[in-house]
């Protein structure tokens, strides 16, 4: 019991590290809507460096206590988060097709996950 709740945490924390990064492509998108080098820009595109540092040095962290091949199975979770930061902050849509998208990603994410599990059980 207590390693699955350990195997739980580390989920969790990569999948919040995730969403971290995928904040990183926000800092560089709004980066580039100002001039180059103005203070915006350099704030902006500081702010994505920052994220991208805390997230190489979490990264490490989570592939310590993981499977690397379950890591980056799990990293595919960013194309959602991107959908959603695109619609909180730049107004775009969500299409279907989007939708479908994100739903096969998703599927994919648990599938892998639970194919996983059942080899450790076996």
């Amino acid at each position: 019991m207590g390693e699955k709740r350990s195997q739980t945490k580390v989920l969790l924390a990569l999948h919040l590290l995730l969403a971290l990064y995928s904040i990183s492509g926000v800092m560089s998108k709004l980066a580039a809507r100002h001039q180059f080098m103005s203070l915006p820009f350099v704030l902006c595109y500081g702010g994505s460096l920052v994220i991208l540092a805390v997230y190489a040095i979490g990264w490490q962290q989570v592939i310590k206590r993981m499977p690397l091949i379950a890591a980056y199975a799990n990293r595919a979770v960013t194309l959602i988060w991107g959908i959603v930061w695109g619609v909180l902050f730049f107004g775009e849509d969500v299409t279907p097709h989007k939708l479908i998208g994100a739903g096969i990603v998703l599927a994919g994410v648990v599938l892998f996950s639970l194919s996983g599990e059942e080899a450790d059980h076996e």
